[in-house]
């Protein structure tokens, strides 16, 4: 078993303290506990080192995509259904594992939120036979990722919607009329033609969130290649290095896109890495591109991270949770929640 895979106990986790919060169950439902992109799966220890469970484990133990190094897509716990008590009911994302062929005719999800803490989201898998839970699994790996990575993006979009710059988002609002919610700690500010970025040095990680326009001409646009062109034009003339003829471009063999849905519409979603031309300095990006109907223009919102040496997961996603909250001109900011759910066929939802 690998190292970081952990086996809990009542013992190993006395030391997690729960207090009464504001979740959706009522005034006093538990703050749920446990770390940021940290999943429980309660599971048969039997079934857990079998294909159907290495499957599942295989899942939440691949990589992030456009990340520099190799990182995690979770931290992985597990625990045998007998040991899922009250205490451990308080963690923050849980999977469980039911296979039980008098219960079940054919694989499925059901999921609910807030169930014994807030905020929580809890995705219970089912399936008549291991053989048959394994493929579901399989076929479903990126649904899996999604809603857990979303649950603690939303988490990030509730602090925001209390705790965001101000600044930046009358900022962006008067250059773009577009709304957005960014961590106040990105101090630092810059303009240029259709182009604005804000950024921070901090210790952890040097983290940027940049929005830029440019007119849209045909479906062409929502494509690697002509996005890739864009960006490198963008930033070369808005994003100089230290030296002349320095500037950040971006490293088109490792840059991926895939279409999703941010607000309800069409988003083109690039992620990647950045590098400086003439220096060692790069990091991963992720950008959402969008096209504003109103005036015929496609908004690129994107944040970049530079940390060497350092894990960059949480700062990217951290971040990347911004993004989902820009809303474009002629809709309102109100909830910028990422629908968490299910899209995959024969699902529950247990809200």
């Amino acid at each position: 078993m690998r190292k970081h895979v952990f086996y809990l106990s009542m013992v190993l986790i006395l030391t997690l303290f729960s207090a009464c919060g504001g979740g959706k169950k009522g005034m006093f439902t538990p703050t749920s506990s446990g770390r940021a992109y940290e999943v429980l799966v309660v599971v048969d220890p039997g079934l857990w080192e079998r294909p159907a469970g290495r499957a599942l484990f295989d899942v939440l133990d691949s990589d992030v995509p456009g990340l520099p190094q190799s990182e995690r897509s979770f931290r992985i716990m597990y625990t045998a259904p007998s040991n899922y008590d009250a205490t451990l009911k308080l963690i923050r994302n849980i999977i469980i594992v039911d296979v039980n062929k008098n219960l079940y005719t054919q694989p499925k999800f059901k999921y609910a939120r807030n169930v014994y803490a807030a905020p929580q989201s809890i995705l219970t898998i089912q399936a008549p036979d291991e053989a048959s839970f394994e493929n579901f699994v399989e076929e479903n790996r990126q649904v899996i990722i999604d809603f857990f990575t979303h649950a603690e993006m939303n988490r990030q979009i509730s602090v925001l919607k209390d705790k965001h710059s101000d600044y930046i988002a009358t900022k962006v609002k008067s250059l773009f009329d577009c709304d957005v919610w960014v961590p106040g700690e990105l101090t630092s500010t810059k303009e240029g033609e259709n182009f604005f970025w804000a950024g921070t040095n901090a210790a952890t990680g040097d983290q940027n969130f940049v929005i830029y326009s440019y007119p849209y001409t045909d479906k062409d646009t929502f494509t690697k290649e002509y996005f890739v062109h864009k960006r490198d034009s963008v930033m070369k003339i808005n994003i100089p290095g230290a030296q002349e003829g320095m500037y950040m471009s971006t490293d088109s063999l490792m840059t991926d896109v895939r279409p999703i849905s941010v607000q309800g519409d069409y988003a083109l979603e690039v992620r990647g890495l950045w590098r400086v031309k003439g220096d060692f300095m790069g990091g991963p990006f992720v950008s959402h591109v969008r096209l504003d109907k109103a005036n015929q223009r496609i908004i690129v919102s994107e944040i970049f991270i530079y940390s060497p040496d350092k894990m960059k997961r949480n700062l990217v996603r951290q971040m990347e949770a911004s993004l989902y909250t820009l809303r474009l001109p002629g809709s309102k900011q109100e909830d910028a929640e990422i629908p968490v759910g299910i899209t995959a066929k024969d699902t529950t939802n247990n809200k």
